[in-house]
């Protein structure tokens, strides 16, 4: 069976949520990151269905009063009810593909918390339950006999062919170990079995504070079939300048599917956002194609406007709208992090 994965800009028929509830991913923080969903979900549903994963009744019922107060239309308003660890819907959710056929199928990759907390297996179920909610071919992931760990966001794909993953997220062999003993080839091979890449381009590390160890969907992101945005850093004296340049340097000779040279557009990157002295993965690059608009993290800095205008002329189609992220980003992650599509 061939698979070939949709890029995110691809019509969708849903975006799938998990309601916040853990209290540990926000901890002394936890109060205003349900109207940030609120805001997350209105923009969403004027283009398509929200699906939204909840506890219980009591949780839904928790939503579904943020969702009034806000004022929101529940014509596109879904609600699951699936006992979960988290809500990172990116990681956790399945990869949807187009078979060779020609229908949606459902890519179940292992979910196993970033190789960094022990309580995941309510989230492991995650995939399974689209897959028959929805009536989907549900294929598990594997190769040399094991079921692949794979994160949504430590990849990100043109749709054509071409990949981006970390060295950082999927090569290292001492932190945060994914699949022991594999190679790059051993990648590339998953890749093109289960996604049709036939193009794979490594970047070093990810950016300071990344708890994901390396993740892809805060450093560089493709907006069209050639065209990637790359995280830059312009002061010498912060974590993330080396970093970032060497990755740069990378993409300078990278190449296309078909051959040709990758475009390249910097995108800033915010002041650090630091709280209880800790520093938290802040990136314009965590944003969202949802069928209405492109939603963009902002963190109250001089550089939000910048990067939304970048955003702007690279992405014609829709609006690019801001989402204030400092309390989000707390947990950790942002708006990519949070949402996963479900292709149409």
């Amino acid at each position: 069976m061939k698979f070939e994965i949709f890029p995110e800009w691809h019509s969708h028929e849903a975006t799938w949520l998990g309601w916040p509830h853990n209290k540990e991913d926000w901890p002394g923080k936890f109060s205003p990151i349900p109207w940030v969903y609120g805001e997350i979900v209105r923009y969403i549903s004027r283009g398509e269905k929200v699906r939204i994963v909840v506890e219980d009744k009591e949780h839904e019922a928790k939503a579904d009063k943020v969702l009034k107060v806000i004022g929101m239309d529940f014509e596109n308003i879904e609600f699951y009810k699936l006992k979960t660890n988290r809500g990172w819907m990116r990681d956790s959710g399945p990869a949807f593909v187009k078979d060779e056929r020609g229908k949606i199928s459902a890519v179940h990759f292992k979910f196993n918390a970033w190789t960094k907390y022990d309580n995941f297996k309510k989230d492991e179920k995650l995939p399974k339950f689209i897959s028959e909610k929805f009536n989907l071919k549900r294929t598990v992931a594997e190769h040399k006999g094991k079921h692949v760990v794979l994160e949504g966001g430590s990849i990100d794909y043109n749709g054509n062919g071409t990949l981006l993953t970390t060295e950082e997220c999927l090569m290292d062999e001492k932190v945060q170990v994914r699949n022991p003993g594999f190679t790059k080839k051993d990648y590339e091979d998953v890749f093109k079995k289960y996604f049709g890449i036939t193009n794979t381009i490594w970047l070093g590390k990810g950016i300071a504070g990344d708890d994901t160890h390396g993740h892809i969907d805060d450093l560089c992101r493709f907006v069209n079939n050639d065209t990637v945005v790359l995280v830059e850093e312009k002061n010498p004296g912060d974590d993330n300048y080396k970093i970032l340049n060497e990755n740069k340097e990378r993409l300078q000779d990278a190449k296309l599917e078909d051959g040709s040279k990758l475009n390249v557009v910097s995108l800033p990157m915010p002041s650090p956002v630091i709280f209880k002295g800790e520093r938290l993965p802040a990136s314009y690059a965590n944003f969202y194609f949802s069928n209405y608009a492109v939603l963009v993290p902002t963190f109250n800095d001089p550089n939000d406007k910048k990067a939304l205008g970048i955003l702007s002329e690279l992405i014609t189609d829709r609006p690019v709208i801001g989402i204030h992220s400092v309390d989000l980003v707390w947990g950790l992650g942002t708006l990519h992090c949070l949402t996963h599509e479900q292709p149409g």
